[in-house]
């Protein structure tokens, strides 16, 4: 059911319960909640901004009882369309709840509610010499709710694993409107199921998260960086494994294909011709650290090297990750529009799928460009064109169909880190099989019988909308 307008008894009602700065149904209000980084757009009936859990299970109620939908919503840094209420409904903002309610440097661990911006937790983590491993390129401005919903990821996932792998306890309202609690400041537990890594990934379809407790560890005392460049390839995919069997796990693994190289060199960066290129990064302490890297450059080295920097101090790492950084301000000059999909395969099989496609772009005549968490599998693979051109558009969707089959057709899956939304929901009956879709809708009608949070998103139509 799509929802444009509200039953007057529940637009007086969440007026009660929230006050005028809580229960928001003005225009460029609604306009402003409507969209994410999908460029994807459409209007909510209203915007409720919570201050406490006891509210939001409130909100929940009130619209279970009405059968209206709920879209909740972070910084709207998300590029898969999952904050965008394509129903009408109402967006439940977490602006508001933005406390870090306890730092436990003992437990190493935080407590906090969902609109705490992840930069600023980094920040009141530092003194204490810790820190939360996930790492997106928007940690300045998305939050850690955001993070939760869709198990954001980034560069150091790949030695400290996704936003699932930090998180060790949630207190979340589900689409019954009661509060459930799982997990604690523990890092070990055989009790029960394991609803924590459960709601986390769920983009919102499962529960509304009111709390996190985040799993912490200690801030290294020295990193250091290298940056190797390889014919093609098939030559930086052999490094991958290599470097990803040494006992020192890289902080950081980064994958540049070809095409992204020579975007770089087309902004004014100082790169020799080369297929790939890799960035890699090793945390530890002072005296370890050497050690650690120069394993990692001998294992970088190999068949295919045509080139090997070492960085070991701040400014010349600094130097390394500058070209990385400099390739998503890159892409804006090449077309204003950009399909951005984070697939996964094995890291075993990416020189397949640069292989792939870079003859997608071939056959389709667009620029793609592929870089991303090498140590993971994960790479961005950046489809542009030109959206005012008819033809293009058709040809970037198209390119966009046989990018997702050649991954699964790789053995890997559709999205690492960004989720699923709405821009890669009608492939999940590609990517599962029928029983297990069935068990995911089991959960999700478990926990949401009405079905009243995020309809539509992650699961494709497979059984009519409960609203």
């Amino acid at each position: 059911m799509t929802t444009a307008t509200l039953p007057p008894d529940l637009d007086a009602e969440l007026s009660a319960l929230l006050g005028a700065e809580g229960w928001r149904t003005d225009a460029a209000t609604r306009q402003a909640h409507g969209s994410d980084d999908s460029r994807r757009h459409a209007m909510p009936a209203g915007v409720a901004l919570p201050r406490d859990r006891d509210q939001v299970a409130a909100i929940v109620r009130a619209c279970r009882r009405h059968r209206v939908p709920l879209v909740a919503r972070g910084a709207g840094t998300g590029t898969a369309a999952a904050a965008v209420p394509f129903g009408g409904g109402i967006v439940v903002s977490f602006a508001r709840m933005n406390r870090i309610l306890q730092l436990r440097p003992d437990d190493r661990c935080a407590v906090v509610e969902p609109g705490v911006v992840n930069g600023d937790l980094q920040q009141a983590l530092q003194p204490l010499g810790l820190f939360w491993p996930p790492d997106p390129s928007s940690f300045e401005t998305c939050t850690i709710g955001g993070n939760l919903a869709c198990n954001a990821g980034g560069p150091r996932a790949v030695k400290y694993g996704a936003t699932r792998d930090n998180v060790l306890g949630l207190v979340a309202v589900t689409g019954r409107g009661e509060l459930v609690r799982c997990g604690g400041p523990w890092t070990k537990d055989a009790t029960g199921y394991d609803l924590t890594h459960l709601i986390v990934g769920s983009e919102g379809t499962l529960a509304l998260i009111v709390e996190a407790t985040l799993r912490l560890q200690p801030r290294p005392r020295a990193v250091a960086g290298l940056r190797a460049l390889y014919r093609d390839a098939a030559s930086a995919t052999a490094a991958i494994a290599r470097l990803m069997r040494q006992p020192q796990v890289p902080a950081m693994l980064e994958f540049l294909d070809r095409s992204a190289l020579g975007l770089l060199r087309g902004q004014g960066v100082a790169l020799p011709e080369a297929g790939a290129m890799l960035l890699v990064e090793a945390d530890g302490d002072d005296d370890g650290l050497p050690g650690v890297l120069q394993a990692l450059a001998d294992a970088a080295s190999g068949e295919g090297l045509l080139d090997l920097d070492v960085a070991p101090d701040g400014a010349a790492r600094e130097r390394l990750w500058a070209a990385r950084r400099a390739l998503s301000p890159a892409l804006r000059g090449i077309a204003p529009g950009k399909l951005n999909e984070d697939v996964v395969v094995p890291v075993s099989r990416i020189a397949e799928l640069v292989e792939g496609v870079e003859a997608l772009a071939a056959r389709h005549a667009l620029p793609i460009v592929a870089f991303g968490h090498a140590g993971n599998g994960n790479l961005h693979v950046n489809v542009m064109f030109h959206p005012d051109d008819a033809g293009e558009a058709a040809r970037a969707r198209a390119a966009l169909d046989e990018l997702f089959a050649l991954v699964l057709a790789l053995e890997g899956t559709l999205s690492g880190e960004h989720g699923i939304g709405v821009a890669k929901r009608d492939w999940m009956a590609r990517a599962f099989d029928a029983p297990t879709l069935a068990a995911m809708r089991a959960v999700k009608a478990a926990l949401d019988p009405d079905g009243i949070l995020n309809p539509g998103k992650v699961l494709p139509p497979g059984h009519p909308d409960p609203l």
